[in-house]
């Protein structure tokens, strides 16, 4: 993933607080290989709860690592749509909506 996606006050926190940045890059590192899933499942997952969080930055940031993870566009929207029973309809769109224009932005 290149810096072009990364938002400002993101890049002036690794920038400010560069140990802080690299001790949640170690933990992010032990969280992913704590258990058995596969990459793919795990951006999957993670694409579940940033929708849940309503979070558009790591909606977007998921739902692009999911792709390059190897999940379908089909699989990243069935993803939103199953948050409509557990988020509700307008969180579910709403992510939704954010995996559309990551999609069609990666085309």
């Amino acid at each position: 993933m290149g810096d072009e996606y990364l938002p400002g006050i993101y890049m002036r926190f690794r920038s400010d607080y560069p140990a802080v940045g690299e001790a949640l890059d170690a933990l992010g590192e032990a969280v992913d290989t704590a258990g058995p899933l596969d990459e793919r499942t795990e951006r999957l997952v993670k694409l579940g709860l940033a929708i849940g969080a309503v979070a558009d930055g790591s909606v977007r940031s998921n739902a692009r690592r999911a792709l390059a993870a190897g999940a379908t566009p089909e699989e990243i929207r069935h993803v939103a749509l199953m948050a409509i029973t557990t988020c509700g309809f307008p969180t579910a769109i709403a992510g939704l909506g954010w995996i559309d224009e990551v999609l069609a932005a990666e085309g």
